[in-house]
């Protein structure tokens, strides 16, 4: 594990790697967008953004729930 990652769960580990490729799709998408001003890749960055928001949401929920 990365050493700026020093807190994980049962619940949040499966979801590490995901997050972390979303991330990285992001940070494609963006500097194609400004590569290109192609706004497909603006839009594409902001979908992810909000699934990586939903399913942080969701994993809190479910770590407290589980607590």
């Amino acid at each position: 594990m990365d050493d700026r990652r020093t807190f994980n769960t049962p619940i949040r580990e499966p979801w590490n790697a995901p997050i972390h490729n979303c991330l990285k799709a992001i940070d494609n998408h963006m500097a194609l967008y400004l590569a290109t001003k192609n706004i497909w890749h603006l839009e594409k960055a902001a979908e992810l953004r909000k699934y990586v928001r939903e399913l942080k949401t969701w994993i809190h929920a479910e770590e407290e729930r589980k607590s």
